[in-house]
């Protein structure tokens, strides 16, 4: 047979990119997301994980706030969900994550009242006089009903002690009372109430589930079985302060009855799918699976505290396979941001007076939470800087070294340590004593009328003195971080180490003040900037895993295999620098007690001039 020998032909370019088109010998791996939504006070952010728990995408949207007068604050579920939809959109652009592999999305949110139409579902402004904007959310931060909080205190119903023994004006009940005594009560009646992290799944699914997480932390709700509580919501308490007419329909404005007509789920349980509203808006499929959510700080102790890491001291090493759930009684989780809040979790319930809780099924079914608090820390520092006749200086100086206030404070102080051959910083501010209680103190004082105090003030206007004035403000924030823990633990709680997340974990001096006063390692999360909404995409996974009957993961199950271990910090080893922290500490509490005995003695002086 002859052969026939052709010339040679290079492949033309369109059939090499129709070559290159053929994937059916590829590889294709498979990779699921979930997307975590975090609601803060300033902004919205959206995070996006794989099934490792590794961040793969991140992006965030300044919120609209609004303050009216002193004291309130205000702002719109419209605008929140518009901020999400804009960073949820651009988390996906940015990093190229196919929308259709997004299985899950759970919820954070601040712990603000929502309000809403019981008849048309729409919001329902809460800026009085006329009650006739597009803002709806009473923010936390908002100290406008403290009348209503007194009355609700005084009643000493058995409520409270699961609120540390008294309702904080930050709660929603408070601000519920306020709008029933200036709103039109017409205009009332047709309210109906969540709280900000059960607004949004609201939105997302069109269901009308409520979190444990919202409404037993923040709302006097009783988990059924506890105390006697039958219902949850407590009637007698409702009547006694005026909001008997919640009651109605079994509570439907509030949520509901469990199991009649409401349903109450704990963290990440499924709430329902996302609505086709809700997925056009989000650019997502419709279809996925939306989690219960929590109160921000909350999804900042489920981002954290389930990390393998070495505490030392007899504690889980990194090497050690199993990472139950009991590692956690041993774990506060620190979530500083504007504010501070501290989280514990516990088998049995632990009464703290001026800590709120215990509260049940909350993040985890049949375990038990506790919350100090610190009412200001970031926004504490922020004012304290701000405020000093060296700011602007100081800050023109940062800006030239491309820095942000708080690095530049920190690298002065340290120049300062050398300048004048001091051994420590701490040393530099030995005979200044601030307290810095300026927005009332949450925990464990539980009186919104402390204010702060200062002893060592100079006319010094320099950057030094402001340095200084700073430097007292961290130690300050640190000290009290000692008397929550100390509080706690007295009472039964067992915190040998502090999980932090927020903001803050940057500032290595605060950090090591905290390690340093608490005599407890501290750990800082990998994700610094999104711990908290890295525990909110954890409830994604957790909704994401429900079976046919709607049963879900367990989230420790969850964190333990999604967490991602941090930085430890150590208390100093500097014994003279212990001396002086401790002598620190024994002023701090002086501040704090002389404050409330110097104004009871006043009171009394002037309680004749009220008649």
């Amino acid at each position: 047979m002859a052969t026939i020998n052709l010339p040679y032909r290079r492949p033309s370019r369109q059939a090499s990119r129709q070559a290159s088109r053929d994937t059916r010998d590829d590889i294709l791996v498979h990779v699921d997301h979930y997307i975590g939504i975090d609601v803060g006070t300033g902004s919205a952010r959206a995070c996006i994980i794989d099934s490792k728990g590794d961040i793969v995408g991140l992006a965030s949207e300044n919120i609209g706030l609004w303050q009216p007068q002193q004291g309130y604050y205000e702002q719109s579920t419209s605008d929140i969900w518009r901020c999400i939809c804009v960073a949820v959109q651009r988390a996906i652009s940015q990093h190229n994550i196919d929308p259709e592999t997004v299985r899950g999305i759970g919820f954070d949110a601040t712990c603000s009242l929502a309000v809403f139409s019981n008849v048309t579902d729409e919001p329902v402004s809460i800026t009085g006089p006329n009650f006739d904007t597009d803002r709806n959310v009473i923010l936390w931060l908002d100290h406008r009903p403290v009348e209503e909080t007194e009355k609700i205190n005084a009643t000493n119903h058995n409520l409270l002690r699961y609120v540390g023994g008294k309702m904080s004006v930050e709660m929603e009940i408070p601000k519920v009372m306020w709008l029933k005594n200036n709103m039109p009560k017409k205009l009332f009646d047709d309210c109906k109430f969540y709280d900000l992290a059960d607004a949004l799944t609201h939105i997302a699914t069109g269901n009308e589930k409520r979190s444990y997480c919202s409404v037993v932390c923040k709302q006097g709700y009783i988990p059924v079985g506890v105390d006697g509580s039958v219902k949850g919501w407590q009637e007698d308490f409702l009547a006694q302060i005026g909001l008997e007419d919640l009651a109605d329909d079994n509570f439907k404005r509030m949520g509901g009855v469990n199991g009649v007509n409401g349903d109450y789920l704990s963290a990440g349980e499924l709430v329902g799918t996302l609505c086709d509203k809700a997925a056009s808006d989000l650019g997502l499929p419709a279809g996925i699976a939306i989690g219960s959510g929590v109160i921000d700080a909350y999804a900042g102790w489920i981002g954290t505290v389930g990390a393998k890491v070495d505490l030392g001291s007899g504690q889980l090493s990194a090497d050690v396979a199993k990472n139950d759930k009991t590692q956690a009684f041993s774990r506060l989780a620190a979530v500083a941001g504007t504010s501070t809040c501290h989280l514990a979790l516990s088998p049995d319930p632990v009464f703290v007076s001026g800590v709120w809780g215990p509260y049940r099924d909350t993040i985890i079914p049949g375990y038990w939470m506790s919350e100090g608090g610190q009412s200001a820390t970031g926004e504490l520092l922020k004012h304290i800087i701000e405020t000093h006749p060296a700011f602007n200086q100081a800050l023109s100086i940062a800006e030239s070294y491309n820095a942000n206030i708080y690095e530049y404070l920190n690298e002065h102080l340290k120049e300062m340590v050398l300048e004048r051959k001091a051994p420590s910083i701490s040393y530099l501010g030995r005979h200044f004593f601030f307290y810095g209680d300026l927005w009332g103190n949450r925990s464990p004082i539980a009186d919104t009328s402390m204010a702060g105090s200062v002893v060592g003030l100079s006319s010094d206007q320099s950057v030094d003195g402001l340095a200084i004035y700073y430097y007292a403000t961290l130690e300050f924030i640190a000290l009290q971080t000692r008397q929550i823990v100390e509080t706690m633990n007295k009472a039964g709680h067992r915190i040998t180490s502090i999980f932090m997340s927020g903001s803050q974990c940057q500032n290595e001096i605060l950090m090591e003040l905290i390690a340093s006063a608490c005599d407890m390692p501290v750990l800082i999360p990998r994700y610094i900037h999104a711990a908290v909404c890295h525990g909110a995409a954890m409830l994604g996974a957790k909704a994401a895993s429900a079976d046919a009957d709607g049963k879900t993961e367990d989230l420790w199950d969850i964190m333990d295999r999604m967490s991602k271990p941090g930085k430890k910090v150590e208390p100093t080893n500097d014994e003279n620098e212990k001396a002086l922290l401790e002598v620190k500490y024994k002023v701090f509490l002086e501040q704090c007690h002389k404050q409330q005995e110097y104004r009871a003695l006043v009171d009394a002086a002037v309680g004749s001039w009220k008649a």
